[in-house]
């Protein structure tokens, strides 16, 4: 596949300590990208700085550090960008938790639903004017199948009225990934920055193995069926880097290739109102 030489083009990327994350940064640090890598760990994260630079023999990569679960923490890290990188050429909204319990965040809001959208749906926002002053410019979003079977209940984003499942909260939040995507991509039509989404595939990563017994013997146990964590962060790096897709926007991929998503997911009044009470949450507007 082409893939352009990213020399001289700012990439930042959430999640980057492990998994998928962490390959797409390699794979992006190979082609000459400046990046910056979000942690929540200053160990974890200057760890995964080093890696990045071994694997890659690129050292033009930073750490930047937010808790994703703190919108106050958002915000500094979108101050801290727009501080640190004059242009911004390429957003990875890859971070994502899986919780099989409730959980809320110091703000108050279910926790899978708050990391997994709410902080890429502010952090985007508040990168958009420096993704258009950088055109061309492109924010992948990493989703799921998983969306398939979420559903995505306006008056109950918290899930609070229900008895709360692990799979339906996480599907919610990889539907909310995707309609936001396809929103946003609406809204920067004519910018020159755009905005697709993707299913990694089912990868070997962390990802839930630090919520409770199941967590840490079932997916254990399914590990060997797994993609491999650079296998997962291919269509990542494909969205961010190649140019079979410049000018690509609005689409979901799976495998480096479009793929419809979910007949819900192409709600388009349903994408607005999510917008619009995303907004409300988080405090912005517009």
């Amino acid at each position: 596949m082409a893939e352009a030489n990213l020399d001289g083009r700012t990439c930042l990327v959430t999640g980057a300590t492990s998994g998928i994350g962490q390959a797409t940064a390699v794979g992006l640090a190979r082609k000459g990208a400046r990046l910056i890598l979000v942690a929540r760990s200053a160990s974890r994260g200057e760890t995964s700085v080093a890696a990045v630079k071994a694997a890659s023999g690129n050292e033009s990569i930073e750490l930047a550090l937010a808790d994703l679960a703190s919108l106050d923490s958002v915000r500094a890290l979108a101050v801290s960008i727009l501080e640190r990188a004059p242009s911004l050429h390429v957003l990875v909204n890859n971070a994502g938790v899986v919780n099989l319990a409730r959980e809320t965040t110091v703000d108050g809001l279910e926790t899978t639903f708050a990391v997994n959208h709410l902080a890429h749906f502010l952090l985007s926002r508040l990168l958009l004017e420096r993704l258009m002053a950088s055109a061309p410019a492109r924010v992948v979003n990493v989703a799921s199948e998983g969306h398939r079977f979420g559903r995505i209940d306006l008056e109950d984003l918290q899930n609070e009225r229900k008895k709360y499942s692990w799979m339906r909260v996480y599907g919610a939040s990889k539907l909310a990934n995707v309609l936001f995507t396809y929103e946003l991509a609406r809204r920067l039509e004519g910018t020159g920055v755009t905005a697709n989404c993707l299913h990694p595939g089912a990868v070997a990563t962390g990802l839930g193995t630090n919520n409770g017994r199941i967590g840490r013997i079932v997916i254990p146990l399914l590990r060997p069926f797994f993609l491999t964590p650079a296998q997962g962060a291919e269509t990542s790096i494909f969205l961010a880097a190649s140019d079979q897709v410049a000018g690509v926007t609005g689409k979901y991929f799976v495998r480096c290739a479009p793929k419809p998503s979910s007949r819900v997911s192409q709600n388009r009044e349903l994408a607005r109102e999510l917008w619009g009470a995303s907004n409300r949450l988080t405090g912005l507007s517009g």
